[in-house]
């Protein structure tokens, strides 16, 4: 496991430390939500995985990891970049090993924003492929939850803690990736209630249709005509209500699936 660690800004108050998984690439939702957080005031440690990247069409973006940390201490954040392989069942509890050493507590929000996802049908998707998609997307999610809830110390009286989770409703032509984001979801709403006694919320987004890379011309155009605002989703525009959702005014939000999505058709 690789980990980027950024110097220490000059000290201060205290600031909430945010874990987030899938910021591997500076064009994601995942780097946005990472800058958004560190603008409010969070320290920020996150995960990325370079092997998935370079198996996708877009490729791996060299020096990534090392450069959105730099970003986000010049935003004032501590921050350390662990390179995690969370298809490996251990990885979650050396993920948060790792943050905890780093930057020298406990994360008080946790965000799921990594994700398999390989296009592949009914009659098409392998039996390798299926439960890659669940080892990372549902198994992790679980895993990387129950070890936040494990280490996590609060009351309802505090209600600090927070868990946002990123899903999709997108099945047709990528049925492992929506089975297990679908499972994900399930997870993620069980800990609303069974993590309340923590003083956690938990909810699930859906960010809807977000070009970080992967869209063709046609599909794009075919997007924005199904959206009423005519436009594409942005990684800011996922990012401020993650922002909102881990804020002390976000506490009274509690197991919903939120559409984040300009009103887009299904």
């Amino acid at each position: 496991m690789t980990t980027i660690e950024q110097p220490s800004p000059a000290s201060g108050p205290a600031r909430p430390i945010a874990l987030i998984t899938g910021v591997g690439r500076s064009i994601g939702i995942g780097a946005g939500i990472a800058r958004r957080l560190a603008a409010s005031g969070w320290d920020i440690a996150f995960t990325y995985w370079t092997p998935y990247d370079r198996r996708m069409e877009w490729g791996a973006e060299p020096g990534a990891a090392a450069s959105i940390a730099k970003e986000l201490a010049e935003a004032g954040a501590r921050t350390t970049a662990i390179e995690a392989d969370l298809s490996d069942p251990d990885a979650p509890t050396r993920v948060f090993d790792e943050a905890e050493q780093h930057l020298g507590g406990p994360a008080t929000a946790l965000v799921l924003s990594h994700a398999e996802s390989v296009d592949s049908g009914l009659l098409d998707t392998t039996v390798e492929a299926f439960d890659r998609h669940f080892a990372v997307n549902s198994r992790a999610s679980w895993l990387l939850i129950r070890e936040y809830g494990l280490r996590f110390r609060g009351t309802p009286a505090t209600a600090t803690g927070r868990i946002v989770a990123l899903t999709s409703d997108h099945t047709v032509g990528n049925l492992p990736y929506g089975a297990s984001k679908g499972a994900l979801d399930r997870i993620t709403l069980a800990a609303a209630h069974e993590l309340a006694h923590l003083g956690v919320t938990a909810n699930v987004v859906n960010p809807g249709p977000v070009d970080t890379g992967w869209m063709t011309d046609d599909l794009r155009e075919d997007l924005v005509r199904g959206t009423p605002l005519g436009r594409l989703g942005t990684p800011r525009d996922t990012a401020h209500l993650v922002d909102f959702l881990c804020s002390p005014e976000g506490q009274w939000v509690n197991g919903q699936l939120l559409k984040s999505n300009g009103g887009a058709a299904s």
